[in-house]
């Protein structure tokens, strides 16, 4: 063919200076552009195979070769895709084929910054121009008779287009490195683009250095190394990754080997989820939930985001459901375009399905796990329960599929379901019937029986703090369980709001009648102890109460009524400051043991010295108890201590 002059279809000379200033944020992108054209070319020459319209040769195996020459200053692109002719290459390459070219300059020639805009106007190849003065473009079309073409731009809205070289069906693309770019000359800078990029894509990639005459290399040998007795390098790719195998495939070790180098992460996850769904839309992946332990102010995982194969971003966060952000994990998902933007995902509907999609998953893989395989769902539980419940409290619908396999662990390590500690027709509250919704008295009187026949679930929050209160429900066989976490002061309540018959109460909230032996306390005992209570403890509102507790070792304690202090947790978990919460403080119960020698010393000794001196040590024994003292509740403390010992050794 003679050699053809033109010119790119655009209407302005601008065009080049916007692609290299704006086309990507990140310029290494260019190598995933050229990349992902050349898988295409080849995707595109397999499928003309199957329908019968070309021939493919008998030997053939899909490659993509990149070059590296530091000498030279180039990079190259090598493929034995479909190729092109030189009607193909003016159509495809030497039009910048997008809407409102006009419109695009006018609003990206003076602006600063910007999203990402490829995939909005077919600029993929142009993406080339970043880093490369001039590109050369070497093709041969797949078609009979085709001859080869050679296209070449130096960064200009000229391009030459000439009869090629190129003996075999594919794409050579060589870029002359520009000289702000040189570090992508370099073997080692391009082998780490590739890992970032092209490290699952979906044919073999090849990394060569300074390799001699490209354009002519046959179809399945390394370029120009044809005749070299050299062994082949091996590809710098996985084409199989274990997210586009069956499950039944996979064993263990394949998902601890993927979650190791993917995420160079040694600790093993815990456990993971293999997603593969074809219906409403195309979706496959694995997600890990990572070991964390206790550093949950550090937890934060990591999503990796493609599109058949090919890399689209890292860490986005958007497709998982805020509560799972502490997964590591990768999904595949070919209907979500190549570039998409963190703003595009915020307010995409189709993201939102994905979203809902993994909540579902994890739910089912959690709640089999619970119905299958408690042992190991018990073992993983103290990792995971407080972004499970947080889950539940933030989704309602995930919230509705995992409420009754949150566990909870009692004060002897054993875990239970909430079915397990109250029966589940015993849950909820019955219905009232229409005559006592007419009848105001009658529908109090229900409620009030509703509120006396709640089932009560006795927990905990510090097992050290608390230790006082665990002795005595141990003593006598009562079960309480651990909720020692944050967002524990949450999802009590929540817990309480769909199961409308179980209440949550903290061990120190109250005495339980079957702590005491029954035994009456005289009117006037009680009367003199609350006296001498309220002055040891300078307040004359304290609220004293006297039991005959079954613990005869036990002096003192303090109670607060779980309504009261779950209103100050609130209050105080919302930020707010010590003077908005201090008129809701909440007020504390002193419950005195009459059968301790203590206590009884007090009664005895009401008009001395040394009866109010033990008086004021028991209140502050069983404020510590409760709670650290304050300084100044500290310094009379230690104070005390003392003078109590020098009277032992008087």
């Amino acid at each position: 063919m003679a050699e053809k002059h033109g010119n790119l279809s655009i209407n302005s000379e601008n065009i080049f200076p916007i692609i290299k200033k704006w086309m990507y944020s990140d310029k290494d992108i260019f190598v995933r552009e050229l990349i992902s054209n050349a898988c295409d070319a080849i995707t595109k020459r397999k499928k003309l195979a199957l329908a019968g319209e070309c021939e493919l040769p008998e030997d053939y195996k899909p490659r993509i070769e990149v070059i590296t020459d530091d000498v030279e200053r180039t990079l190259t692109f090598i493929d034995n895709g479909l190729g092109m002719t030189a009607d193909e290459v003016e159509e495809y390459i030497a039009q910048i084929a997008f809407s409102g070219a006009t419109e695009f300059l006018e609003k990206y020639k003076d602006k600063a910054d910007s999203d990402q805009i490829i995939g909005h106007f077919g600029l993929g190849f142009y993406s080339a121009f970043m880093v490369a003065d001039s590109v050369v473009i070497d093709t041969l079309s797949y078609k009979d008779g085709a001859k080869a073409a050679r296209w070449v731009c130096d960064g200009g809205t000229e391009y030459v287009l000439d009869e090629g070289e190129r003996t075999t069906v594919g794409t050579t693309i060589t870029l002359h490195i520009n000289d702000d770019s040189l570090e992508f000359s370099n073997e080692y800078k391009i082998r780490e683009t590739l890992e970032k990029y092209c490290r699952f894509m979906p044919y073999e990639i090849f990394v060569y250095k300074n390799a001699p005459d490209p354009v002519s290399a046959p179809e399945n040998a390394p370029s120009g190394q044809a005749d070299e007795k050299k062994e082949e390098p091996k590809p710098v790719n996985d084409i199989h990754p274990l997210w586009t195998k069956n499950p039944s495939e996979c064993t263990d070790e394949d998902y601890k080997t993927f979650y190791r180098r993917v995420f160079n992460d040694y600790k093993e996850p815990l456990f993971w989820i293999h997603l593969n769904m074809d219906y409403p839309f195309n979706l496959k992946g694995i997600l890990y939930f990572p070991r964390i332990g206790n550093e949950y102010d550090a937890a934060e995982g990591k999503i990796k985001l493609y599109n058949n194969q090919v890399f689209i971003a890292d860490n986005i966060k958007e497709v998982i459901p805020e509560y799972l952000l502490v997964l590591k994990g990768v999904i595949d998902c070919p209907d979500l375009p190549l570039n998409v933007s963190r703003s595009a995902l915020q307010n995409d509907g189709f993201v939102n399905k994905i979203s809902d999609y993994i909540s579902k998953k994890v739910a089912d893989k959690l709640s089999g796990m619970c119905k299958v395989s408690r042992e190991d769902y018990e073992k993983y539980w103290d990792d995971i329960a407080p972004f499970i419940k947080y889950g539940c409290m933030k989704d309602e619908k995930f919230g509705d599929k995992m409420l009754d396999y949150i566990l909870y662990k009692d004060l002897d390590g054993k875990y239970a379901v909430l079915d397990d500690i109250v029966p589940k027709e015993e849950q909820m509250k019955p219905e009232k019937t229409e005559e006592a919704k007419k009848e105001g008295e009658e529908a109090e009187d229900i409620e009030e029986d509703d509120e006396l026949g709640s089932r009560i679930i006795y927990y905990v929050t510090d097992t050290k703090g608390q230790s006082q209160y665990i002795n005595l429900f141990k003593e006598e066989g009562k079960k309480a369980y651990i909720l020692d976490r944050n967002i524990d002061i949450s999802f009590v309540t929540y817990v309480e709001q769909k199961k409308t018959n179980v209440r949550f109460l903290r061990i120190d909230s109250e005495i339980q009648e079957d702590l005491t032996d029954g035994e009456e306390i005289s009117a006037e005992d009680a009367d003199e102890l609350e006296k001498i209570f309220r002055k040891a403890a300078g307040n004359e509102t304290l609220a004293v109460k006297t039991e005959n507790l079954k613990n005869e070792k036990i002096a003192s304690v303090i109670t607060i009524a779980e309504e009261d202090r779950r209103m100050m947790e609130v209050m105080k978990m919302y930020g707010m400051s010590e003077k908005e919460v201090s008129g809701f403080e909440p007020k504390p119960t002193l419950v005195l043991n009459k059968k301790h020698p203590l206590v009884s010393y007090i009664l005895e000794h009401k008009r001395s010295k040394n009866g109010q001196l033990v008086a004021e040590q028991l209140y502050d024994l069983a404020l510590l108890a409760n709670r650290p003292l304050s300084p100044e509740e500290m310094t009379r403390f230690v104070e005390r201590s003392n003078e109590i010992m020098l009277k032992i050794l008087k």
